[in-house]
């Protein structure tokens, strides 16, 4: 896949604390973790981020329970968790971006195996944040405390190119601020604004036909916020390519 960014080289995100949303409380759930040390996999899956280390979400990251994922509405949001009210707890807290959904096994109880079944709030984190705020990794499962925290990125707003030429996918990441995309709108050259519509996760879809026009982007987050990017992709794009916007949140 050929990356194309505005920038002389594509950045990677780092997903650092930059004070609290305001008016967000603490919550109450459980966290687990997959893999090992070394991060085990490391997919956006349900919200369709692909590699999460090329995209730059690295290990910072985890997949939420269908109580929390909200088809795929959370994905990008970002978190702030701390183990709590457990003899395992270690101190401190981990900042993560959702990007994957944890699913029920509803053949198994709430409490002894079922940790993503509804309506439970819970987190499945990698390893490697799992053990930030434990004591050991032993403990498998401790109930957290969270609350949404801003995004902060490295760079602007990324658009991937892909599906064909009659139903075009967008997949939009990067993203800062609020982080969870609540709607998109896209313009050619040649075109007017159109409302684009979720497909899954954060791929999003057109039926304009915008193949050899510079493509414009309006990208709306879930407190209201809207960024322009104007001409973000140049008219000689190609699917599979990646552009990346001057602007951010």
């Amino acid at each position: 896949m050929a990356v194309l960014v505005f920038s002389s080289f594509l950045v990677l995100t780092t997903m650092v604390m930059a004070g609290m949303v305001a008016g967000q409380d603490w919550d109450t759930a459980f966290a687990t973790f997959y893999g090992d040390m070394s991060g085990g996999a490391t997919m956006g899956g349900a919200c369709g981020y692909g590699d999460l280390n090329q995209q730059g979400y690295g290990l910072q990251t985890a997949a939420l329970s269908t109580a929390l994922f909200n088809n795929g509405q959370t994905c990008g949001a970002c978190f702030e968790l701390q183990c709590y009210n457990s003899t395992w707890c270690a101190p401190g807290s981990i900042q993560i971006t959702a990007t994957n959904f944890c699913p029920p096994d509803l053949s198994k109880p709430i409490d002894n195996g079922g940790w993503c079944n509804p309506p439970r709030k819970h987190f499945d984190l990698s390893m490697p944040m799992f053990v930030k705020i434990v004591k050991d990794y032993h403990a498998g499962i401790v109930p957290v405390q969270f609350r949404r925290t801003p995004c902060v990125k490295q760079g602007g707003i990324r658009f991937t190119m892909q599906g064909n030429p009659n139903a075009i996918l967008v997949l939009v990441y990067n993203v800062a601020g609020a982080g969870d995309v609540t709607a998109v709108s896209v313009k050619g050259s040649n075109t007017d604004w159109s409302q684009m519509s979720r497909n899954w996760g954060e791929n999003w879809q057109t039926n304009v036909q915008l193949l050899g026009q510079a493509v414009s982007f309006q990208v709306t987050t879930s407190d209201g916020k809207t960024v322009e990017s104007d001409n973000v992709v140049p008219q000689s794009w190609q699917f599979g390519q990646t552009f990346q916007s001057s602007k951010n949140f």
